[in-house]
């Protein structure tokens, strides 16, 4: 039976590994490192289930929060939805199994990595100069793009696993075969006729505690050292200008980007694209070259870095000169009803509360027979959330008139001197119980009714001031200037 070849990653020495002083010697039986590894993963079970108790006291559970019914995913018997899993929450000895998994099968990753290292790199420049040659064809002629992958799995993938199953035969001659003695030509050529010859190439995971698992830690190590790096990189670069710490460069940088979308969506059907992407790709894959590396960061440092300073301090300069910022914070106006209502016996007007609405007849609330909401004092009302007080004191809006306009509240008199207030209408069909006449009847019904009936009164516009009866509630407006509130960093 044919055994199937393990994909070997690297042909580099296996890295060292420092262990700590009474841990340091080997034992020279294979029997004993087994039977400690099966005493080891025994005690691991115990303390992986100890430290699985500790963290599910720390870590919250996903599953505790309960999703709305619209937002939960659906099931197979429902159509509404599509089937999913649920993700299983932390734990370690599932973290554990899949950190020796994943680090099993990356070694193909880490393979491919390196091989792209060496070529970018001029390891082998007849390599380099192919890639750059493809390269070429592919941007003077887009259309071969597609072309590109299927190319790449017949070269790559298909032929050399054909190969790998007829190898060529044997090109040195043994002692049966004497440099006097005859043979066929065909022994010297490579023919694919005939059954397969070897085994299939196939990828496996490598085993662990081997060569392969240890280069795979090693390189899984040092990559998540050179993201950081990166991720560091990129983030002292790019976050300090874009995220308007200081608001005149992100703001220049901001409309140097405007426009220069403005300019490449004019101007881009006009770029020679293909050119632009050839000597891009060139330019790149000859920047790796050893000797023009080392001449590029030569030039860099006693040209381009001086220049590059000064270029940057022009642009603060001109950030810092040409935009201009608001300095102070925006403010806006808000609003607070005072609202009171009449005694019934007295006669006299009592405090009520404060409200965000006027709780005029015709309001929602007043409709449903809800008490209005607010607070009791002024010193209780608040500013909104994100907002601060800019002024220290209320003002009364001596415009009763534009306010009620604009709300078109009817039902109501306006008091256009005094303390400005807006009273309701008093309402005599308000308190009665019963069949009440319709006020559209004839005339006769009317003057029979003699008063009993519907009698409607003046409106505000109608009337003047002391002509009509007011009803149970009085409210006036009173107005305040807040502020942004500065958020802080905590």
């Amino acid at each position: 039976m044919e055994e199937p070849r393990v994909f070997v990653n690297r042909d580099d020495p296996i890295p060292t590994i420092a262990l700590n002083g009474s841990q340091a010697e080997t034992p020279s039986r294979p029997k004993g490192l087994r039977g400690r590894l099966s005493a080891l993963k025994g005690k691991a079970n115990i303390q992986d289930h100890l430290v699985e108790k500790l963290l599910q006291q720390v870590i919250p559970v996903d599953g505790e929060h309960v999703q709305p019914e619209d937002e939960r995913p659906g099931d197979g018997n429902n159509g509404g939805g599509h089937a999913t899993t649920e993700r299983p929450n932390f734990n370690i000895t599932t973290m554990s199994v899949n950190f020796r998994r994943f680090n099993a099968r990356i070694g193909v990753v880490f393979v491919f990595q390196e091989r792209v290292e060496r070529l970018l790199s001029w390891h082998q420049p007849t390599h380099t100069l192919s890639f750059l040659a493809i390269y070429t064809f592919v941007c003077l002629d887009p259309y071969l793009l597609p072309l590109l992958p299927l190319a790449v799995l017949l070269v790559a993938v298909l032929i050399p696993s054909f190969a790998a199953r007829h190898p060529d035969p044997e090109m040195s001659l043994n002692s049966e075969h004497a440099p006097g003695g005859s043979a066929p030509y065909s022994y010297y050529s490579s023919s694919p006729r005939g059954p397969p010859l070897a085994p299939a190439v196939t990828v496996r995971p490598a085993k662990e505690l081997s060569r392969d698992f240890f280069r795979n830690m090693r390189d899984l190590q040092n990559s998540m050292e050179d993201f950081s790096q990166l991720h560091d990189a990129v983030v002292s670069l790019v976050v300090p200008r874009t995220n308007f710490s200081d608001e005149a460069l992100s703001s220049a940088l901001f409309a140097a980007l405007f426009a220069a979308c403005l300019v490449l969506s004019i101007a881009s059907a006009a770029l020679p694209w293909r050119l632009i992407f050839l000597a891009a790709g060139w330019a790149a894959t000859c920047a790796g070259h050893p000797a023009v590396a080392r001449a590029l960061e030569s030039t860099h440092r006693t040209h381009v870095r001086p220049q590059s300073e000064r270029a940057l301090g022009l642009v603060a300069r001109w950030a810092a000169d040409d935009i201009i910022l608001d300095g102070s914070p925006e403010t806006r106006e808000v609003e607070i009803f005072e609202l009171q209502r009449l005694s019934p016996g007295g006669g006299e007007w009592e405090p009520w509360l404060f409200s965000a609405s006027p709780y005029d007849p015709l309001s929602p609330a007043r409709i449903a027979g809800e008490k209005p909401a607010g607070a009791r004092f002024f010193e209780d009302v608040l500013p909104p959330k994100g907002w601060e007080w800019s002024e220290k004191k209320w003002a009364l809006d001596l415009w009763s008139r534009e306010w009620v306009e604009e709300r078109i509240i009817t039902g109501v008199e306006i008091e256009t001197e005094g303390e400005r207030w807006v009273y309701d209408i008093y309402d005599e069909n308000a308190d009665r119980v019963g069949v009440v006449e319709d006020p559209a009847g004839g005339a006769k019904g009317n003057k029979e009714k003699s008063g009993k009936g519907y009698v409607s009164g003046p409106s505000w516009e109608e009337g003047e001031d002391g002509d009509v009866k007011r009803g149970e509630w009085r409210r006036r407006r009173w107005v305040r200037l807040v502020k942004r509130k500065r958020i802080s960093d905590s």
